[in-house]
């Protein structure tokens, strides 16, 4: 905040001066000096872009054990650092610990990759993520504070379970077995049981933020799933065997959001967390159902009205600001996009290309208006 935007605030009556003189000699105090640590970051990252070089230029005459060992020797002066001055690096800086261990779990990862590369193995890539969530994603856990430890666990549980699916179906081979389908359908709804897992934790940890984020992102997985879900239904792309699957499989993925959701509003029996508990569950409802109406535009459609009226709905009851203009806004595009599918020979001519111009227009302007008057007025947590 600079000098000049609080004497503003001053000037325009805002604060008092007893409160101007606060806020300059706090910001006085814990001033940064961005253009220094500027230049120490580019010397930085200049060295580590000469040794990147170096090593590089000499990768293939460094004896495969060696890389490794250094490699791992690099895991361990993180973790070393990690369990002997964690406190007293999150007092001084808690982001320094975040990007330790972010840095930590990155090294953990790319050491799979290097076993690979040196051994040559023919590993599937499930195998080597499924052993890196194992070994490190109790460290992101128990150590995590913001947005990158909390991707990295559930991004990297989302892509395990994918990598398996994949590896197990072939990738949609048609003569994959009903209960090996069903098994994957249960593995690729798994990562969303960070839900309640996140919203139990919340309380009960030091690090609520953390698990917030936890929370927020196994949750918007849900969404996307059934969301896509519906475009997938819409798009008659459905299968009858492999990743897609039919209907037992849709309605056990749809199970599992299901109990997630539950499971969330128990952990967090408040309205905040009732309404994430709604939104998954509702989620997992709209899956199986859009699988029911493969093939149908306006039937899927709906569907994702409903799912993201829901949504809105939630977030107006939990003061979600910010959820709710998503919500709204993803409606007005779905909207856009259905009166194309339905009326596609808009397109067709310069009349027509006209019509979807107002059309979009007013779509967007009600959206706007429509956020505008029922967005909630303060922020809450989500």
């Amino acid at each position: 905040m600079s000098a000049r935007k609080i004497a503003t605030w001053h000037d325009a009556g805002l604060i008092d001066a007893a409160t101007r003189d606060r806020l300059l000699a706090y910001e006085a105090a814990h001033a940064r000096p961005l253009a220094l640590w500027a230049v120490f970051g580019i010397g930085a990252l200049a060295i580590a872009l000469g040794l990147v070089s170096v090593i590089a230029a000499n990768w293939e005459d460094i004896p495969g054990q060696l890389r490794l060992s250094i490699h791992l020797a690099l895991i361990g002066g993180a973790l070393a650092a990690l369990f002997f001055g964690e406190k007293r690096m999150a007092q001084a800086s808690p982001w320094a610990v975040e990007a330790l261990v972010f840095v930590t779990a990155a090294l953990g990862l790319s050491f799979f990759g290097h076993i690979g590369q040196v051994y040559q193995t023919s590993s599937p890539l499930w195998k080597p993520l499924a052993a890196w969530l194992v070994l490190f994603a109790p460290l992101l856990l128990l150590t995590g504070r913001s947005w990158p430890t909390a991707l990295a666990v559930v991004g990297g549980s989302v892509w395990c379970a994918w990598s398996y699916a994949g590896s197990m179906t072939g990738f949609g081979a048609p003569d994959v077995g009903q209960s090996l389908q069903l098994w994957v359908a249960f593995v690729t709804a798994l990562p969303v049981v960070y839900t309640p897992l996140a919203a139990g934790m919340r309380a009960r940890s030091d690090r609520p933020d953390f698990w917030r984020r936890v929370e927020q992102a196994a949750l918007a997985y849900g969404v996307a799933g059934a969301s896509l879900a519906t475009a997938v239904a819409g798009a008659d792309v459905y299968g009858e065997t492999g990743l897609l699957g039919g209907l037992a499989n849709t309605a056990l993925s749809g199970a599992v959001g299901v109990a997630a959701g539950l499971g969330t509003m128990l952990a967090r029996p408040g309205v905040s967390g009732r309404m994430s508990g709604a939104i998954m569950a509702g989620a997992g409802l709209i899956v199986p159902l859009a699988h029911a109406t493969g093939g149908l535009s306006l039937p899927s459609a709906l569907l994702f009205f409903a799912l993201w009226g829901g949504i809105a709905a939630a977030a107006l009851a939990a003061h979600w600001r910010g959820v709710f203009q998503l919500a709204v806004g993803a409606i007005a595009l779905r909207l856009i996009i259905l009166s194309f599918e339905l009326a596609s020979d808009l397109l067709l001519s310069g009349f027509g290309l006209i019509l979807s111009g107002f059309l979009i227009l007013g779509v967007a302007w009600v959206a706007v208006r429509v956020s505008k008057t029922f967005a909630p007025s303060e922020e809450a947590d989500a």
